[in-house]
């Protein structure tokens, strides 16, 4: 039994490892990325006044 999951838990690294290599997940190899680079977004932009936006009518 234990080396059942020894080899389901190797054949998930490995395929983590391949999706990491062409870039859909982040896995072992990439660090982690720095938040302090990240493009922010202020709290006013996101709850700006209605008035100020175009009204859609159906």
């Amino acid at each position: 039994m234990f080396l059942f999951i020894g080899l389901v838990l190797f054949g998930a690294d490995r395929l983590l490892l391949l999706l990491e290599s062409r870039g859909h997940v982040n896995w072992r190899r990439t660090g982690r990325r720095d938040l302090s680079a990240e493009p922010t977004a202020r709290l006013d932009s996101l709850l700006e006044d209605p008035d100020r936006r175009p009204v859609r009518r159906p």
